[in-house]
């Protein structure tokens, strides 16, 4: 059996420490909590990072310092994110790119996204796999809808994103698909022979989609990014802890 890979979405784009005061921001609370996952048994970081205020930044300089105060550290692979937060013009979400992380997001299509729309506009999702694919990063499709599941499965079957491709399933976004277990079932089904996929439950659903993904195969990614609570009103302490829970569960499944 293969082993389970979590990713820890440590920071995100739309979180603030107001909402969690556990939230790392600067270059070495990421670290940390970085390390910490890496602990406790993820194996993948997925990338955001904040400026000096605290604000989502796609700087080039500041991923390159996150970067190296990681790998300092502990050999997590590094997804850095491509979408960026919302509004972010596409040219400042793929300039982090250059740096040649293992991995990158790359969202395949629009979205309401709380009172705005996350926009990504086909010729732009087409822009950054050919910017992955020409530094060889692999990329991450992320799926909020059966929507976006069908473009990222035609845009492996044209050969822009190679095979085998690497699928996440984001269950739970208002707007999106939520995280009813018939619906990870059916974008399961959906994806090419070969590819590996991992679930993203946003919320409430964070707890509930790891273990249909654990028994099926598949990987999980947990983190403040998508959920800043350990139980229903209790703060989570860490990112770690969250992580923790989940290589916990997986041993006992």
């Amino acid at each position: 059996m293969e082993k389970l890979i979590i990713t820890a979405a440590i920071t995100g784009a739309e979180t603030t420490k107001a909402m969690n005061s556990n939230l790392p921001c600067s270059p070495a609370e990421q670290a940390e909590a970085a390390f910490r996952c890496w602990q406790a048994g993820a194996s993948v970081v997925h990338l955001h990072v904040r400026d000096e205020a605290g604000k989502p930044s796609q700087s080039l300089e500041l991923f390159r310092e996150v970067s190296d105060l990681i790998r300092a550290r502990c050999d997590l692979i590094l997804q850095y994110s491509t979408g960026g937060a919302v509004g972010t013009p596409v040219a400042e979400r793929a300039a982090p790119l250059k740096l040649k992380p293992e991995m990158a997001s790359l969202n395949v299509g629009s979205i309401n996204f709380g009172d705005e729309v996350f926009e990504n506009l086909p010729k732009d999702v087409e822009s950054l796999a050919r910017s992955m694919a020409d530094l060889g990063i692999k990329p991450e499709i992320e799926v909020y809808d059966l929507g976006m599941l069908e473009h990222g499965v035609a845009l492996v079957k044209s050969g822009l994103i190679k095979s085998p491709a690497h699928f996440q399933f984001v269950l739970g976004t208002k707007y999106g698909i939520s995280g009813a277990p018939e619906n990870f079932f059916h974008m399961k089904s959906k994806i090419p022979e070969g590819s590996t996929f991992a679930v993203a439950g946003i919320g409430r659903f964070q707890l509930q989609v790891a273990p249909l993904a654990i028994v099926s195969g598949g990987h999980v990614r947990v983190g403040f990014e998508d959920n800043l609570y350990f139980s229903k009103g209790v703060p989570a302490e860490s990112n770690a802890q969250l992580v923790e829970r989940i290589a916990d569960l997986s041993r006992l499944l």
